[in-house]
């Protein structure tokens, strides 16, 4: 792959405790990839054999729940890592990764996780706080998905979307990435029916335009009200 910048990368959570000559020692290391919208980049129960950064693009990270159902439990932005089994004491992949976009990523073996997080603190210290944080997105998904009704749940799932991805236009904030009423059903394990009658009406009322594959909130607060009623 082109040799990266040691700059573009000190930024990022990952590497922000490194200086550029342990960077660059990491990046010496990882090979690079192009995804295709829709294209997975392991799957859940799969031998772990590599981790990622992402680059570029966005990732949905899906579960197969025990009754067979497909759960979107997470979205994954620009600059994080992925697929970081070894953190969890696994060799197998806990989830499927999708690109929800055409999405860019750096790869690591995943025999170099030990090495990486015994030699650069600064990786480890930060790479373990972004798995934390993941772990309370993730339960707080599952959380609203057993107790919280259906308006409310979409609400939280467009907001998150929203707060996550969301660029500013004339219209409102938009989801930066491809975003089906399929995609938010298996996010808040609802009927496609449902969330097309939610979105509908949410439009008459001028909170969203959506379209296909397409979300914009254009009235945030209302959404907010909705989230939290």
């Amino acid at each position: 792959m082109p040799k990266l910048d040691e700059s573009l990368l000190t930024g990022l959570p990952p590497f922000s405790q490194l200086n550029r000559a342990q960077i660059r020692e990491i990046l010496d290391q990882a090979g690079s990839r192009r995804y295709e919208e829709g294209t997975a980049i392991f799957r859940e129960g799969h031998d772990a054999e590599s981790f990622f950064l992402l680059l570029d693009g966005y990732l949905r990270v899906v579960r197969t729940t025990q009754g067979g159902d497909q759960i979107i439990v997470l979205h994954i932005s620009p600059g994080q890592l992925f697929g970081i089994a070894p953190a969890l004491q696994r060799d197998t992949y806990p989830a499927t990764a999708i690109a929800a976009a055409e999405s860019i990523a750096l790869s690591w073996s995943a025999r170099v996780w030990s090495d990486f997080t015994a030699r650069y603190p600064g990786f480890a210290t930060e790479s373990y706080k972004t798995l934390g944080q993941r772990l309370g997105q993730i339960q707080e998904t599952l959380t609203e998905m057993a107790t919280q009704a259906v308006e409310k749940r979409v609400a939280c799932a467009v907001l998150r979307m929203a707060n996550q991805s969301g660029r500013k236009t004339p219209n409102g904030i938009e989801i930066a990435f491809p975003v089906t009423r399929q995609n938010v059903s298996d996010m808040t394990g609802t009927t496609l029916h449902t969330v097309s009658r939610l979105l509908s009406a949410w439009q008459r009322d001028g909170i969203v335009e959506s379209t296909r594959k397409h979300i914009v909130v254009t009235d945030p607060h209302a959404l907010v009200l909705l989230s939290e009623q």
